[in-house]
């Protein structure tokens, strides 16, 4: 028996790609469809409850459509469900947002950020889950690693980074400041007790992966130890990047203990060096983030290191309690607001 012509590999190929690109679309419309009825579901039981002015009227009607609906379309409107609907035209009360939101994130994105209470927390989130395409399970993960809380540490006041977000919906230009964080959680590289700044650096490159996605959006890794040659001199950086979205090379330099002064200039001649050699046409300057096992605020401060494009960071092996973090985040925001007060003051006395 004549055996069938096999089918040539690129001719398959091309089908499975029209294939999944098809699925992928129809799903998308889907959600999109399924996402704006939820909406308008709860528009009409919102209308139905606020021309009754009966006690409790609202539960009541929750409870007897889910019943109803539940028998006649199955557990996706359960009276569970039908809460998630109400919290969500709760939350996103503009119809020009829902119509940008339910052609970018499912359902299960939605239910997730429609119960975080902080509205800053919660604009940080949908615009990273927007700019970034995270999936559901990496807002998730971000969440639990209390992203928001160390992105927010490192860059004080509220005022700016409520600023910096409200100029990334407006341009789709994503800053330093809602990419850089403090601290770092290194928990995945299993570190003992006592290790050197090599130990540190070869479990970086074991966890590759994962310290990406800790450093955040658009990082790439590109060398290990780069070389630089100044005069007669050698210097190192320990772990170059380079980050897509920032379009900018990125230098990191591990230390074990505290940030000191002397770090800075040293991270300042990579940098020069990396924008004379390195920088290509289009790209931003080069960024620098020392990342140590602590540093002194009013040492950071009086270096004025923003202006260098160096970034200092502590890291952690652990993650630490939330109520932790949070005590720091409170006690960073009472610092920054008592810096502008007195700056504020200085200035109108001076105007005097």
């Amino acid at each position: 028996m004549t055996q069938p012509t096999p089918a040539n590999p690129q001719l398959i190929g091309d089908i499975r790609q029209l294939i999944e690109s098809s699925r992928n679309a129809l799903a998308a419309t889907v959600n999109s469809a399924l996402t704006q009825l939820y909406w308008h579901i709860d528009q009409r039981i919102r209308s139905e409850v606020l021309n009754n002015q009966r006690a409790g009227y609202g539960e009541q009607i929750v409870s007897t459509l889910a019943r109803q609906l539940e028998t006649d379309y199955g557990r996706g409107f359960s009276a569970k469900s039908l809460r998630h609907m109400l919290r969500f035209a709760e939350v996103f009360a503009d119809p020009e947002i829902v119509s940008a939101v339910r052609r970018q994130l499912s359902w299960t994105h939605i239910k997730t950020l429609i119960y975080i209470d902080d509205p800053l927390k919660h604009d940080f989130y949908l615009q990273m889950c927007q700019q970034e395409r995270w999936s559901t399970r990496t807002l998730q993960e971000r969440l639990d690693s209390l992203l928001f809380e160390r992105t927010a540490l490192s860059r004080l006041p509220d005022e700016l980074l409520a600023s910096e977000l409200a100029n990334l919906s407006a341009t789709d230009q994503i800053s330093p400041t809602l990419i850089l964080k403090d601290p770092y959680v290194l928990d995945f590289l299993g570190l003992q007790d006592r290790y050197l700044e090599k130990d540190l650096e070869d479990a970086i490159l074991r966890e590759l992966e994962n310290f990406l996605l800790e450093l955040g959006a658009g990082f790439t890794f590109v060398a290990r130890q780069k070389r630089l040659q100044i005069d007669n001199d050698d210097f190192y950086i320990d772990l170059l990047f380079y980050n897509r979205r920032l379009k900018r090379l990125v230098a990191i330099d591990l230390k074990l203990g505290d940030f000191k002064a002397a770090d800075k200039g040293q991270m300042e001649l990579y940098l020069r060096w990396l924008a004379k050699h390195e920088q290509e046409p289009g790209e931003a300057p080069p960024l620098g983030i020392i990342l140590c096992s602590g540093k002194k605020q009013e040492h950071i401060e009086l270096l004025e290191l923003d202006a260098s494009g160096i970034h200092v960071a502590e890291y952690l092996t652990e993650l630490p309690p939330k109520a932790l973090l949070q005590q720091k985040l409170h006690e960073a925001i009472t610092r920054s607001r008592q810096r502008l007060d007195n700056r504020s003051v200085d200035q109108n006395g001076e105007e005097a």
